[in-house]
């Protein structure tokens, strides 16, 4: 019985290191595919399509380097642009940033807007659709509160809507660390999981169908086509559906060649945790298919079970050492070549720990169905919220 029981460890431990291995192939010619577009397109110049652009900044407290990120969109090379924060609470500790940019920037049009109805669970949503009716232009750019980018953003995250069959460009990103052993787990999640994932499935499903809350640009007219952002007012993922029902237009989905950052809180292990598990079930809510397969890409979990079902044999150790190898490169391909995420080189010991932290909470992302969100709890159903009072 025993050894029955430990056969079929043995077989599944192969088959899941192989699918593993296969995985990791995957991301590197995803990523070698995404290197080379992106030398052409940085070849290309960036500067011939510059409508007028209102970027929406949602904000809701104090993120990390605050200041500088909301700095940074007032630096861009770029002809026309207005920049429209919203809170729902005028005593938002975010509003004094707000306005200090403001005042260090007169010349540009910058805009503070209350917005007191709250017309759905997820308030970011909420704000953004009372936002929009105070935008002037046509193409909207909206990012977290805590993006920071480079002068050439604008021009650059622009150009592909020159093209009219193009209805979304969304961006790759980096987060910046703080001390903190969470908050470097979850760089390194960004940098060498996250992100290597969004590649293979540009990948194998021949462009992505959703965008990330780093960078969604698109036009009004096809935000109105699907009911604006009260759509999706009530779900998690909010750009993961915004991207998605652009897409649903057959318009495409494209994915940039700028690379922004973000600077992380210090989590702690425990804020690092509730942090992973948000994203974990909506992820799952998102994209089921897709999530349920993580399991075959969890490398170094199968092959550390191999190794103790098969007690030890000199071959599994040499499994090991040929997934850990795999696994590396992925992470400094996209990590270090694509993101230029220079924590990668340094903190690349802590890979494997953040990688089996990642089994145990794709386990407990189907143990319930609530999430914590800037310190408030929610029930998650088929992607949708609902608050817990």
């Amino acid at each position: 019985m025993i050894h029955g029981i430990v056969r079929v460890l043995q077989i599944v431990s192969v088959i899941g290191c192989a699918s593993s291995v296969f995985y990791y192939l995957l991301c590197l010619w995803g990523a070698s595919t995404f290197l080379r577009e992106r030398k052409v397109a940085l070849l290309r110049s960036a500067g011939t399509f510059t409508p007028p652009i209102s970027i929406l900044k949602p904000l809701k407290g104090i993120d990390p380097e605050i200041y500088e990120s909301f700095r940074s969109h007032c630096l861009q090379d770029y002809p026309e642009y207005e920049i429209i924060f919203g809170v729902s609470d005028p005593q938002d500790a975010a509003v004094a940033s707000a306005e200090k940019l403001q005042r260090e920037f007169p010349q540009r049009k910058i805009r503070l807007i209350v917005c007191p109805e709250i017309l759905g669970a997820n308030v970011k949503v909420s704000n953004l659709q009372q936002m929009v009716s105070a935008a002037r232009y046509e193409y909207l750019i909206v990012n977290d509160s805590d993006i920071r980018v480079e002068r050439d953003y604008l021009r650059r995250v622009l150009a592909p809507l020159a093209d009219a069959h193009v209805g979304m460009v969304t961006c790759l990103y980096r987060g910046i660390a703080s001390k903190t052993l969470g908050s470097r787990l979850e760089a390194l999640g960004i940098a060498t999981d996250f992100c290597a994932g969004v590649l293979t499935a540009r990948q194998l499903e021949g462009g992505i169908h959703f965008g990330l809350g780093s960078t969604l640009a698109f036009r009004r007219g096809d935000l109105e086509k699907i009911g604006g952002f009260r759509a999706i007012v009530d779900y998690l993922a909010d750009d993961y559906e915004l991207g998605k029902r652009i897409a649903d237009l057959g318009r495409r989905v494209t994915l940039s060649e700028v690379v922004v950052e973000t600077h992380l809180p210090e989590y702690d292990l425990h804020a690092f945790l509730a942090h992973q598990l948000r994203w974990a079930r909506g992820v799952r809510d998102s994209r089921a298919g897709g999530y349920f397969g993580l399991v075959s890409t969890f490398g170094l979990m199968w092959s550390v079970l191999l190794a103790v079902s098969a007690y030890a044999v000199p071959w599994t150790w040499a499994v090991i050492a040929a997934t850990l190898l795999l696994r590396f490169l992925v992470a400094f391909v996209v990590g270090g070549g694509i993101l230029g995420d220079r924590q990668v080189l340094r903190f690349y010991w802590l890979i494997p720990l953040r990688d089996l932290i990642a089994v145990g909470v794709w386990v407990a992302s189907f143990a319930g169905h609530t999430v914590t969100w800037r310190g408030d709890r929610f029930l998650l159903s088929n992607g949708k919220l609902s608050r817990i009072s």
